[in-house]
């Protein structure tokens, strides 16, 4: 049901006055020499419009690595960065070793929440090198799914299950099917 408390007018300007504001290096005398600075513009802006920290506008409903690449991102934005990824790696080395620590202390608690860093560091790594971690991760699913289903045909073709197996057999069969599309 309308209820017609703004016009199409108010709507129109309020979004023309939204892009005026927040693109200052278009409609404004802001030098933006690159991306980077365009998107460390946007969150000062943001934050001078009331918002309380730069991470707020990440939606919590996303997925956790989705939402780690975003938040890193947003971080970067304002220099809370590594400067090469030698810096970055040496960060996932140290959660690697605290994890392992995590696992040596039997405590499940502690060894979640390391693992959680571990795989907050490696995801920030990975978007450091450029690469999309979710997509690089979705790639690696279908690529298991793929030799995991021959797997399956291999052994049903000689007539036993996979249950029927230990791991060194699986392992075996895996690491042919490995050779035979080294790349899918």
């Amino acid at each position: 049901m309308e209820k017609n408390k703004f016009t199409l007018q108010e709507v129109i300007d309020g979004v023309c006055e939204k892009l005026v504001k927040r693109h200052p290096h278009i409609y404004g005398n802001v030098i933006a020499d690159n991306e980077e600075d365009v998107k460390r513009n946007w969150e000062q802006i943001k934050l001078a419009e009331g918002k309380k920290s730069i991470l707020s506008g990440v939606p919590k409903s996303l997925p956790a690595m989705v939402k780690a690449m975003r938040i890193q991102e947003k971080a970067k934005q304002v220099g809370f960065e590594w400067t090469s990824k030698e810096d970055v790696w040496k960060k996932v080395e140290e959660e690697k070793s605290e994890l392992l620590e995590a696992v040596d202390s039997e405590n499940a608690e502690h060894i979640e929440e390391e693992a959680g860093d571990l795989f907050f560091s490696v995801i920030n790594y990975v978007r450091f090198l450029k690469v999309d971690a979710e997509n690089a991760l979705e790639l690696t699913n279908k690529k298991f799914i793929r030799r995991f289903t021959q797997m399956e045909e291999s052994v049903q073709a000689k007539g036993m299950s996979l249950g029927d197996m230990n791991l060194e057999e699986m392992d075996s069969i895996w690491n042919e099917i490995k050779k035979q599309s080294p790349k899918s």
